[in-house]
């Protein structure tokens, strides 16, 4: 065993396992067989060509800069090329992107840093757009301004799909403008009818751009009047003057009879203003009272049936009834059906009487004072319009404009007063002391009350009343009473009314059941 291990090293053609060493310098590590024939220059085509001639000295390495700027180290162009015979280059001057300050890179372990500010300096400083590319140089960024698109158009990134949608918007678009141009063009007809030609008296018939223009106009006006006029024409029935009171005072809810405010605490909450409910009974003797509201039914019907739940107001009308116009409902007194010189607006907003500014009454906003008093001091001066009889309450109102008609009214009515008292006593100095309707009187044969018991109008100013004292009076006097009947039967009309409501309630259920059953074909009732 010991011989077939030995037996291999006395072989003289066994190679060392020591390194070979090689006598060739290092220039010359290997030798390759050398060709005799000349080597024949290779010329360039004429199309490749350069336009300057070549030089002939010899071509030299490319210049390096001494410093490279991403990794600060040293560069030695020497150290990785071969020995040369020429000297070393000497260095080039450094340019001044390369002698700006470096800028340690961010640390993108971190998470991506805010580009806020940048963008935020470049904005004002009235710079181009800044993209968010950490890998873009700042004062570079003139040559960054196509988005990063390069040589690219725009629409080189739309698709063929994107185009395809475009096209159909423009020729939607077109389509639309053609439509809206035949459209005007068939508003501008002349009219159908003669029903049509009567009630737009003011644009008539015939050819012109002026006369088409106007009947467009008017056409568009009767479209859009449905959505901003009132839903009827009349908002008010006809009635028999003699069975009615002879004025009308409207009256706003918002702010004027109820103030309405919401908390966190409680919610929404409604509060009605003092003296309410005296207000509407006692000039309920005098006048037809209408509650005109810009609040829609739904949420003022609920208010209204707390505020007045024995229907003293005669007649409610909401938002329904009211005209839009620039952005405010306006409350049109026109179609109430009723002559306007006898009718009284009002209300805490000037834009709601826009179209009958003479006949309103703007009071300040109810803020929700329990100590407020103006609607009871406006009775007095609401009573005397409609007890004396006024012929057209709009100057009487406009004489009042400008100041408070209570105060003005109290003073006016003092003025009015002194002015009675003097005459009656003149009047009484000039008149015998006794006389035949005195002896009447005593003996109890003349009597100063009327069939019905009421003081006639001479016996209350032979007493020194003014006849705007009796009728207060009297007013007074029918109050007290409108008062008993609700103490009395007060209870009795809240369940007949309730009734009555439930009753209606019923039929509309069944009339919805009938109509429901009838769709499908079936009876609402056996035969």
């Amino acid at each position: 065993m010991l011989r077939r291990a030995v037996l291999p090293l006395t072989r003289p053609n066994i190679l060392l396992s020591t390194p070979r060493v090689s006598t060739v310098p290092a220039s010359h590590a290997r030798w390759y067989a050398k060709t005799t024939k000349p080597k024949a220059p290779y010329k360039l085509p004429d199309s490749v060509k350069p336009s300057k001639p070549e030089s002939t000295k010899p071509v030299q390495q490319e210049q390096y800069t001494s410093e490279q700027a991403e990794f600060e180290t040293k560069a030695d162009p020497q150290a990785n090329t071969g020995s040369q015979t020429s000297d070393a280059p000497e260095p080039t001057q450094p340019t001044p992107e390369q002698e700006l300050p470096q800028r340690p890179l961010p640390d993108l372990t971190q998470g991506i840093p805010s580009t806020l500010a940048a963008e935020l300096e470049a904005r004002s400083k009235k710079r181009g757009s800044t993209t968010l590319n950490l890998t873009e140089d700042p004062s570079r960024s003139e040559e960054y301004g196509d988005d990063g698109r390069g040589d690219i158009p725009k629409d080189g990134y739309v698709s063929s799909l994107d185009r395809k949608r475009a096209r159909m918007a423009n020729l939607m678009y077109a389509l639309f403008l053609l439509g809206g141009v035949g459209g005007m063009a068939y508003l501008g007809r002349n009219w159908d009818t003669e029903e049509e030609e009567k009630l737009h008296a003011s644009v008539p018939s015939g050819w012109g751009f002026g006369l088409w223009y106007n009947r467009v106009k008017a056409r568009m006006g009767d479209i859009t009047s449905y959505y901003k006029d009132p839903a009827f024409p009349t908002l008010l029935p006809d009635e028999d003057p003699n069975l009615r009171q002879p004025y009308t005072l409207v009256l706003s809810l918002e702010d004027l009879l109820v103030h309405s405010e919401w908390s966190r605490e409680h919610g929404w909450r409604v509060a009605k203003r003092p003296g309410v409910d005296y207000f509407l009974r006692y000039l309920n003797q005098y006048y037809e009272l209408v509650l005109f509201t810009s609040v829609p039914s739904m949420m003022a019907d609920q208010v209204l049936r707390k505020l007045d739940p024995y229907r003293i107001i005669r007649w409610p009308l909401f938002r329904e009834a009211t005209r839009y116009r620039d952005g405010e409902y306006v409350k049109d007194l026109s179609y109430l059906n009723r002559d306007l010189s006898k009718v009284i607006l009002i209300d805490t907003k000037e834009e709601h009487a826009r179209l009958q500014p003479e006949n309103a009454i703007i009071l300040d906003k109810w803020n929700g004072d329990s100590k407020d008093k103006t609607l009871v001091a406006l009775i007095p001066f609401l009573e005397y319009m409609a007890g004396m009889g006024v012929e057209d309450v709009r100057p009487v109102l406009k004489s009042f404009e400008g100041g408070s008609i209570p105060v003005e009214f109290a003073k006016r009515e003092k003025a009015m007063r002194e002015r009675f008292e003097k005459e009656l006593e003149e009047e009484q100095k000039k008149r015998p002391r006794r006389g035949m309707g005195n002896l009447a009187s005593a003996l109890g044969l003349k009597s100063g009350r009327s069939v019905d018991g009421e003081q006639t109008a001479s016996q209350g100013l032979q007493e020194g009343k003014m006849l705007w004292d009796q009728i207060r009076e009297r007013g007074q006097k029918n109050y007290e009473m409108i008062e008993k009947e609700i103490r009395e039967n007060g209870e009795k009309w809240l369940a007949e009314m309730a009734a009555e409501e439930e009753k209606l309630r019923q039929e509309q259920m069944e009339s919805m059941k009938g109509s429901l059953t009838g769709m499908f074909g079936a009876s609402g009732k056996s035969q």
